[in-house]
């Protein structure tokens, strides 16, 4: 059974970066076909797609978080990572990765998600 698990600080302040990891267990991230994905909730907002990584390390991201996003990944750790550089109050958000098994916006699995608040 595939689980995914976010970790983070929780707490960043405006213009630092923060990473946030998910640990994959139960399957591997080099799976073909799966597209490793981050998503997030802002407070009484709705989901919003950040991006993804594919089985071949190659990462798509949405065009307004482009500039400040990075998606990367540790097959040895079976981890992908998600940095978000200079971050403002408008990033505070619950994280969420998730499994897109097709690429399409569907997701099978997700993990049960990391607040993230950026306050000074």
């Amino acid at each position: 059974q595939v689980q995914l698990q976010e970790s983070g600080p929780g707490l960043v302040k405006p213009s630092q970066t923060v990473s946030l990891t998910c640990t994959v267990s139960g399957g591997s991230i080099i799976a073909p076909y799966y597209y490793w994905t981050w998503i997030r909730q802002p407070p009484g907002k709705g989901l919003e797609w950040i991006g993804y990584i594919d089985e071949e390390g190659k990462s798509y991201y949405t065009p307004s978080l482009k500039s400040r996003t990075t998606i990367s990944r540790d097959t040895s750790k079976n981890q992908f990572t998600l940095q978000l550089d200079s971050v403002t109050p408008e990033d505070t958000a619950a994280y969420y990765c998730a499994r897109d098994p097709r690429g399409i916006g569907l997701y099978d699995i997700w993990g049960q998600g990391t607040q993230v608040t950026v306050s000074s």
